[in-house]
């Protein structure tokens, strides 16, 4: 059995037209698990969605970003935060404009039920009796910090309670990981699109499992982001410069800033 894991793809169809692609390249997979963020942040959502669901064998489970989509729930910073600072409220001003403009286009292309009803997680048993849960963030979580370098032991402790699986798959943090927390296996696959420096390439996952065990194998493609620039251009997206400067290396993972 060959699983693909895909996260954080963020309607960007170069990237994952790139990743399909890559996995076809390698022999293909029998089943494909979407861990979230598909649309929003990115130029060309409805093509995503489309690619997507177009897929063999293809399970989903939905991303913070689906959920503000969907919900209207937003992340930070706060209006109260925003009164402050005029930068602040422009980031505010940009972040509503951005999550506004990709709901209006799932809502009138007809995807914004089936994006409303999307699960929170994806488990399965693996022929060697390994349990797989896929997730976007963490356990129970399709938000907040997730799996990154600097989660803490306290963190991961809060984070991985009552564990019931052997191996976690997310997305979330653009970050690939690959550690073990006593016997438990948490994998992060990276992301598609957006990625954070100095790898600028689509990250994504293959799992390979039969009765003996299972082998976990990171991938990394390299993608057209001038194509994607110009295509975020001509797009209009309101978070244009925001996405433009993902695909030039400029958004440092929060961990690396002072």
């Amino acid at each position: 059995m060959r699983i693909a894991l895909l996260s954080d793809i963020h309607g960007n169809p170069i990237a994952l037209d790139a990743v399909i692609r890559d996995i076809q390249a390698q022999g293909g997979v029998d089943m494909y698990w979407i861990l979230g963020d598909m649309a929003a942040i990115g130029y060309d959502p409805v093509g995503v969605l489309q690619r997507l669901t177009e897929l063999p064998d293809v399970h989903f489970v939905r991303g913070n970003t689906e959920r503000y989509v969907v919900k209207g729930d937003r992340p930070g910073p706060t209006f109260e935060e925003a009164q402050a600072d005029l930068v602040i409220l422009q980031q505010l001003v940009d972040i509503n404009n951005s999550f506004s403009w990709t709901q209006g286009v799932v809502t009138v292309t007809e995807w914004f039920e089936w994006m409303a009803s999307l699960p929170i997680e994806r488990r399965m048993e693996l022929p060697d009796g390994t349990r797989l849960l896929g997730v976007h963030a963490s356990p129970g979580r399709d938000g907040g910090r997730g799996m990154r370098p600097d989660v803490s032991d306290a963190e991961l402790q809060s984070l991985l309670a009552g564990r019931d699986f052997d191996l976690l798959c997310v997305g979330h943090t653009h970050w690939p990981m690959d550690f073990t927390v006593e016997d438990m296996r948490i994998v992060n696959l990276g992301s598609v699109s957006n990625p954070l420096p100095p790898d600028l390439r689509a990250s994504y996952v293959i799992l390979e499992a039969g009765k003996q065990g299972y082998q976990i194998q990171h991938c990394l493609v390299d993608y057209n982001h001038q194509a994607v620039i110009a295509a975020v251009k001509q797009s209009h997206h309101p978070a244009g410069k925001y996405i433009i400067s993902h695909m030039l290396g400029q958004r440092q993972p929060p961990w690396a800033q002072k």
